[in-house]
C-alpha cells in the first residue's frame, strides 16, 4: 500500500468484472483479508490530521480559551476541570451534527465531497426520515425550509454554550472548593436539548448523526443535576454504553466482525497477523481461534468487566489499571479505522474514562452510594437501560445505536441490485453528492477500478454473518444477478441522505419509497434485500425483498447458525431460507377470493 496509491486487487478489471458475482466476492474477500479496503495511506493520514488538529487540539483550545483556563499545553491545569469535559461533549456534538466527525470521508463512502451532514441537512428538498408515522406535524419525506431552520438553530444553540464562559455553581464549589472555572450555564443547554429532540422527531437521521442517544442524556445531566449527581449520572451513562455494547456482542455475530476489522487496520503491518484471524486462509475465511479470543476475551469480556471495575472500585491501583485497559481499548478501535470511522467518539470516551474515574474517583465521594437520592439512582438506571433492552428484544422498533449494538455484527443491513444502467436514476434524487462510483472516478480512479472498489465494499459485507444471508436471497430471487450492479446499502445511503453509521433502519422500506418518488425505477430495475437485526431469544433473522417500484415483494427468515457456518462467497450455494410471504402469492389468494365473490354474486 502506497501513500497516494490504493492497494488494488491483482486482477485485470475488465476481465474481472465479467466474472460471476460470487467468484468476484471470493477474490475480493481474500484481498480484504490481507489488505483491508486498500485505501492509500494518505486517506488515513487525513483522518489522523483531522482527529488530532481539528478535534482534539481544536476542542481543547476552545474549551480552555473560553473558560478562563491556562493554555492547552498546561494539561495538568485543565484535564480534570468539569467545564472542559462539558465543552468536550458540546464540541463533539457540534462536529457530529455538522457532519465532520463520525461517518465522514472516503472510508464512510464520502469521497467528493467528503462531508455529508450539513450539505444535505441544510438543503431543502433532500430526503427526511421521520421516526414515527403516527406523530402529528411530521408527515412527508422531504426537507422543508422549516426543517432547515430547525437544523441551523440546533447548530447555533450548541455553539452558544460551547463558546460562552462558565458560571459559578454552588454545588460545584461545595464539592470542589478551589474550582474557579465554573460550569456551563445550565439555561444555555435548554435550547440544544429541545432542538435536538425536535430535529429528531422530524428526521431521525439528524438525531442519530448527532449521536443523540448518548449525548442527549449528557446534556440533560449538565442542565438539570447538581454537580455530584451529575458526575455519578455521567458514570452511569458511560457504564451502560460500555456494558450494553459488550453484552450485545454475546452470540454468533461478533467473531466475524474482528477478522475484517483487523485486516483493515493500517497499524497491523504484518500479513501473517491478519491471516491468523481466519481459520484456514485462503480456503476458509471463518474466524479462527485467535479471532474468537480477540472477540470474546479482548473485546466482550473486557468491555463488560473493566467498566464494572471502574464503576464500583474504591482501590486506586485497580481503578488506574481498569482505566488504562479502557483507554487502550478505545485507541485500538481508532487504529482499525472502522468503516463508519467513529474516531472522535472513541477519543472522547478515552478522555471520559480518565476524567470521570480518575478525576472524580469513587473514594472521593463520587460513587453510586453518594448520589443524593436512591430514587434518583433508580430513575437514571431505568431511563438509561430502557432503549438498550427494548432495542435488543425488539430491534425493529429501535435503532441499533440506542440499542448499543454498534460493533456487535448483529446489524440491520441491505444490498441493492440494479439492472445495467439503472443505478444512474439515483441522480434524479435531490442530494449533494453523486453515486459513489462516480465520486471515485472524479477522485482519479479509472471507471473499471472505481467499480472494483465499490465491489470491495460488498465483499466486506459478505465477510459478516448477515452478508451470507443477503447474498443468498439475491441468488435465489434474481437469476440475472451476475449482470446486475450490486451495491452496499450503507454506502448508497450515505450518498442519498448524507449519513449512515451502519444502521440499516436509515435505508429501510420507508427510505426506499422516498428514493423512488424521484428516481422512478421501473419494476425489477432496483431490487433491495434488507434484513433486521437478530432479536434476543431468537435464532433467526427476518429479511425483506423490496422492489423499489412495487414495495415489499417477499418476507422470510434464515437461521443465524447457517449464515455464520458458510464462506463469504457461498461455495455451497445459498444458505437455507424460509419464505413466509410473497406478493405474488398474496395477489393470487386475493384474486381467488374476488373470483369466489363474483361466483356467489
Amino acid at each position: 500500500m502506497g501513500f497516494t496509491k490504493p492497494d488494488l486487487p491483482q486482477v485485470d478489471p475488465k476481465t474481472f468484472l465479467r466474472e460471476p458475482l460470487m467468484e468476484r466476492m471470493r477474490v475480493l474477500a481474500l484481498h480484504w483479508a490481507e489488505h483491508g479496503f486498500g485505501s492509500p495511506r494518505m486517506v488515513h493520514s487525513i483522518y489522523i490530521l483531522k482527529l488530532v488538529v481539528l478535534y482534539a487540539l481544536g476542542g481543547i483550545i476552545v474549551a480552555t480559551a473560553t473558560s478562563d483556563l491556562p493554555a492547552f499545553w498546561h494539561v495538568s491545569q485543565w484535564w480534570d476541570q468539569p467545564i472542559v469535559y462539558q465543552k468536550a461533549v458540546l464540541w463533539t456534538v457540534l462536529l457530529e451534527t455538522v457532519g465532520i466527525a463520525g461517518s465522514w470521508g472516503p472510508l464512510a463512502g464520502k469521497v467528493k465531497p467528503m462531508t455529508g451532514g450539513i450539505l444535505f441537512w441544510a438543503r431543502p428538498g433532500t430526503i427526511r426520515l421521520r421516526p414515527f408515522k403516527w406523530l402529528p406535524l411530521t408527515a412527508g419525506d422531504r426537507r422543508s425550509p422549516i426543517d432547515v431552520v430547525l437544523y441551523v438553530a440546533l447548530l447555533v444553540s450548541v455553539a452558544i454554550p460551547l463558546f460562552a464562559p462558565g458560571v459559578h455553581s454552588a454545588s460545584l464549589s461545595e464539592a470542589v472548593p478551589d474550582n474557579a472555572s465554573g460550569l456551563v450555564r445550565p439555561a444555555l443547554l435548554i435550547a440544544p436539548i429541545v432542538l435536538l429532540i425536535l430535529n429528531g422527531l422530524r428526521d431521525k437521521t439528524i438525531f442519530l448523526g448527532a449521536r443523540g442517544e448518548q449525548y442527549l442524556p449528557a446534556l440533560i445531566f449538565f442542565a438539570a443535576l447538581p454537580f455530584v449527581d451529575m458526575i455519578i449520572a455521567l458514570k452511569l451513562l458511560i457504564l451502560i454504553v460500555w456494558v450494553g455494547a459488550g453484552v450485545s456482542k454475546f452470540g454468533k455475530h461478533f467473531s466475524l466482525v474482528v477478522p475484517p476489522m483487523v485486516s483493515n487496520s493500517p497499524s497491523v503491518p504484518f500479513g501473517w497477523v491478519k491471516r491468523a484471524h481466519y481459520r484456514d486462509f485462503p480456503r476458509d475465511l471463518r474466524p479462527s481461534r485467535v479471532a474468537d479470543i480477540m472477540a470474546h476475551v479482548g473485546g466482550t469480556t473486557i468491555e463488560v468487566i473493566a467498566p464494572l471495575v471502574l464503576f464500583f472500585s474504591t482501590n486506586i491501583y485497580l481503578t488506574i489499571a481498569a482505566a488504562a485497559v479502557m483507554v487502550i481499548f478505545h485507541l485500538f478501535i481508532v487504529s482499525t479505522f472502522p468503516l463508519a470511522v467513529p474516531l472522535e467518539w472513541n477519543v472522547l470516551f478515552a478522555y471520559a474514562t480518565i476524567f470521570l474515574f480518575l478525576g472524580f474517583p469513587n473514594w472521593h465521594g463520587y460513587a453510586l452510594t453518594d448520589i443524593s437520592s436512591p430514587w434518583l439512582a433508580v430513575l437514571l438506571i431505568a431511563a438509561l437501560l430502557f432503549f438498550p433492552i427494548l432495542g435488543n428484544f425488539r430491534p425493529d422498533k429501535v435503532s441499533f445505536l440506542p440499542s448499543m449494538r454498534q460493533y456487535a455484527g448483529n446489524w440491520a443491513s441491505a444490498v441493492w441490485a440494479f439492472t445495467p444502467g439503472a443505478e444512474a436514476k439515483l441522480n434524479k434524487v435531490t442530494r449533494t453528492a453523486k453515486n459513489q462510483v462516480d465520486q471515485f472516478v472524479e477522485f482519479g480512479y479509472e471507471p473499471e477500478w472505481a467499480e472494483v472498489t465499490m465491489q470491495q465494499v460488498i465483499a466486506w459485507r459478505t465477510m459478516h454473518s448477515q452478508g451470507r444471508g443477503l447474498f443468498s436471497v439475491l441468488l435465489k430471487n434474481l437469476p440475472d444477478i451476475d449482470s446486475r450492479t450490486v451495491r452496499e446499502g450503507e454506502f448508497l445511503c450515505n450518498s442519498l441522505i448524507g449519513f449512515n453509521f451502519g444502521d440499516g433502519h436509515l435505508h429501510n422500506a420507508d427510505f426506499i419509497a422516498a428514493v423512488q418518488r424521484e428516481a422512478q425505477f421501473e419494476p425489477g430495475e432496483a431490487v433491495v434485500v434488507w434484513v433486521e437485526s437478530q432479536a434476543w431469544g431468537s435464532k433467526m433473522q427476518h429479511y425483506q425483498v423490496i422492489d423499489a417500484a412495487l414495495g415489499v415483494i417477499e418476507r422470510g427468515t434464515w437461521r443465524v447458525s447457517d449464515a455464520v457456518a458458510e464462506q463469504p462467497w457461498l461455495p455451497n450455494g445459498p444458505i437455507p431460507l424460509s419464505v413466509n410471504w410473497t406478493r405474488a402469492a398474496r395477489q393470487q389468494v386475493r384474486g381467488e377470493q374476488e373470483h369466489g365473490r363474483g361466483a356467489l354474486a
